[in-house]
Parts: structure tokens; sequence; C-alpha cells
């Protein structure tokens, strides 16, 4: 297979980015608008943990399918309809919250609809990625987009919280609306190569569940691979507990502050964003299987077992940076394993399948979470509560420590999974047992 390389690639990957930074910025913006806005009405840690629910089961059931479009279609286009489409519930939920009739259930169907073209993103950029640039920059390309991410953080919940007095919800999302508008223009000044195609890929190619079905078997027959898999399975699993839970924990704790929880959240977008710089700058570690891992054990025990254990902004604020500037190491070593040893023709399956495995569990958690905080936790840790003799001394009694202490829990057994994982040899020499593809 030839992959030709454009002298321009760095450019028109760069030009991608851009577009992506504003994109991420009014996307995080409505997120946690709407986030304020779903606890304000409701009050409890269920609803805001079923709009993170419905937004994911789509996504995920919807990705498998998503990697095979992406491998017989073009990328680009790919990328452009899903960005539009999923933009569109915004406009949606614009037009109802002006008319004053936006209630929690718009925002479920909005999100679930968001969700199912969501899915068609990952597969569809990280095989571009690979078409675009030279295999020594898929770390630096990963720290890059991470760095995105991690600058909507930073600003996103400050400035959300401040603008929702000036703006209201109306402002934010047109904001968001006029920002993946750009990011789609950016996309459309780009030439992405599209991948030849091998003989072994042709025989591949049949029905949509047949090609579906590919991207498993591709993982399920090379060990090191599924059990990359799994330990992303399980750290994806336990920080469902922590997206769900963190802000109504916080907001519990300080009578509602938004600004302080927007403070937090923004600290954890610094973290995220000097760990991106980092990445970009370093490449990640020579052996990325160390990244992986170390950074999944660090992210688990810096962060959410240290939210759990905070009782007050700093600690929340350290532990937030912390946790999130050890993520995009794990990931960019991790998507850099991928790119290297998967063959681009065959990465919108794959990705999709690996996608599937590794966030399927995150719907389970986000499901859970909510009901067992407010039904279980939470009144536990009450003063009279039946835990609270026992872990009162840990989290503190009072609302939000049932919370808190859900995420001792899940941040503890994190760490040690984390640990356990260099106990397979598959997994801690996967670099070694695994061939690059052929270019």
């Amino acid at each position: 297979m030839q992959v030709k390389k454009q002298f321009s690639s760095m450019k028109g990957f760069s030009l991608i980015w851009i577009g992506q930074v504003f994109s991420l910025l009014g996307t995080s913006m409505t997120t946690f608008a709407l986030t304020i806005w779903a606890w304000k009405l409701t009050g409890q840690a269920t609803a805001l943990a079923l709009v993170a629910f419905f937004n994911f089961v789509p996504f995920i059931l919807t990705t498998p399918i998503a990697g095979v479009i992406v491998d017989r279609s073009n990328r680009k286009k790919v990328m452009i309809l899903a960005d539009l489409a999923a933009g569109l519930p915004t406009v949606c939920m614009l037009l109802i919250y002006a008319i004053s009739n936006l209630q929690i259930w718009h925002v479920y169907i909005a999100t679930a609809f968001s969700g199912i073209f969501q899915a068609f993103h990952f597969p569809a950029y990280s095989a571009a990625v690979t078409m675009m640039l030279p295999k020594k920059q898929y770390g630096r390309a990963s720290g890059m987009l991470a760095a995105a991410e991690f600058s909507s953080g930073i600003f996103a919940p400050v400035v959300t919280a401040v603008m929702l007095d000036i703006v209201d919800l109306t402002g934010i999302m047109i904001i968001d609306i006029l920002t993946f508008s750009f990011a789609t223009i950016m996309l459309l000044l780009v030439h992405i190569p599209q991948p030849s195609v091998s003989e072994s890929t042709n025989k591949s190619v049949g029905s949509i569940w047949k090609e579906t079905r590919f991207g498993f078997r591709y993982i399920s027959r090379r060990p090191s691979l599924l059990g990359l898999q799994l330990v992303l399975f399980s750290s994806n699993l336990l920080s469902s507990f922590g997206i769900t839970l963190m802000s109504p924990m916080i907001l519990s704790r300080t009578g509602n502050d938004t600004l302080l929880l927007g403070s937090v959240m923004s600290n954890g977008g610094i973290g995220g964003l000097a760990g991106s710089i980092v990445l970009s700058i370093w490449g990640g570690p020579k052996r990325k299987i160390h990244g992986v891992l170390l950074g999944n054990i660090f992210m688990n025990l810096f962060g959410w077992f240290l939210i759990g254990l905070g009782q007050n902004w700093y600690i929340w604020a350290l532990a937030s940076f912390l946790g999130l500037f050890f993520l995009p190491i794990l990931n960019g070593s991790n998507q850099a394993i991928w790119q290297s040893k998967v063959s681009p023709e065959v990465q919108g399956r794959v990705f999709a399948a690996r996608l599937f495995i590794a966030q399927m569990g995150m719907p389970l958690g986000m499901l859970i979470a909510g009901p067992l905080a407010d039904r279980i936790f939470e009144p536990s840790m009450m003063p009279q509560g039946s835990l609270a003799p026992i872990f009162s001394g840990l989290v503190g009694t009072g609302p939000g420590s049932g919370m808190s202490l859900m995420l001792v829990f899940a941040g503890f057994i994190g760490t040690i999974a984390g640990l356990g994982a260099y106990c397979f040899r598959a997994l801690r020499n996967a670099e070694d047992v695994l061939p690059d593809f052929k270019v």
C-alpha cells in the first residue's frame, strides 16, 4: 500500500485543529450551561446522569456502524456532515428555549440525537490524521488535539458561569452554533487523502454487518490490543462515576456555588492543557505502553481519589489539575500505539470497535451512579446515616459526602486495576508483540 504524504500535511492538520479549538469551546460552554440549568431545575444527580446517559448510549451503539461508513466513504465529507448533524440539536434547543418551553426531556432527546452523529467523528478524525501526518507526528497530533479539548475546559466553565447572568442560556447556545460553523469552514479548506485499498482489505468488504464484525475480530485476535481495550474499559467505567458526580457533589457541598464549580473545572482544564503541551513537545515516553498504564494509575490516584477526599475548593482544584494532567498522556500514548499498528485502510472499522469496547461501560456507570448517590450513598452519609460512623473521618458528613465517598472508591479501585495491568506480558510488551503497519 502506498500512502502519499502532502507537503502541506501539517498545515492542513493545523487548520482542522484551529477549527476544533473553537468548536470544542462552544460545545463545552453549552454542556456546562445545561449542567447548571438541569441541576437548578431538578436538584438531583440522577437528572445530570441521564443527560450523559442519553448521549452515550446512541454514541456507543452507533460507533461500530460509523466505522464501516468511514472506511467506505470520503473521510472529509463524513467529518463535515457529522459535525453539522451533531450541531442541529443545539439549534433545536435554542428555538425551544426561546419560547420558554425547554424541559429536561427535550435535553435527553437532543443529546441522544447528537450522540449518534458524534460517533462518526472519532474514527474519521483518527483515520484522517493517520493519512495526513507521518508516524513520528502521531503523538504530537494527539497532544495538540488534547490541548484544544483542555483549553475549552479552562475557559468554558468560568466564562459560562459569568455569562449566564448576562446572556442567559440563549446566548451560550448561539455561541456554540457559531463555533461549530467555523470548524466546518476550516474542514472545507483542507484536503484529506484517502488510503489505497489492499487485497486483504477487499476480502473483508461485504455487508454492513460483516464489516462491523471485522473490527471486533481484528482486536480479539490480537491479545495485546484486546488487553489495551480492557484497561480503557475499566478506566472509563470508573471515570463515568467521577464525570457524573463531580459537579453535583461540589454544588451540594458549596450551596450551589456555580462560580466555584467553574473555577475547579477550569483548573482541570489547565492541568489537561499542561499535560497536552508536555505531550506535544515530548511526544510521550519511548515505550508508549508506560504512558498508557502509568497515566491511568496517576489519573485515578491523583484525580478521582483525591477529589473524593477533598472537602474544600483548593483540594478539588489541585486534584482536578493533577488528574487531567495525566489524561492526555494516557490517551496520546494509546492513540500512537493504535495508529502505528493498525493499517490505515481498516482504521475506521477497527477504531470504531476499539471505541465501542473501551466506552461501553460508561453508560452503565452513568445510569447507576445517580440513583446510587441519591438513594443510597447520600442518605447513608448524613449525620445519622448508616455509613457515617465508618467513613465520616474520610469524607465528612452532610450533602455531597455520599458522592465524595463514591469517588474515593472509584479512584482506589482504578489505581489497583492499573497496577495489576502490568502483570500481563501481552499487555506490557504490546509494542514488541505487534508489528507496525507497512507503508
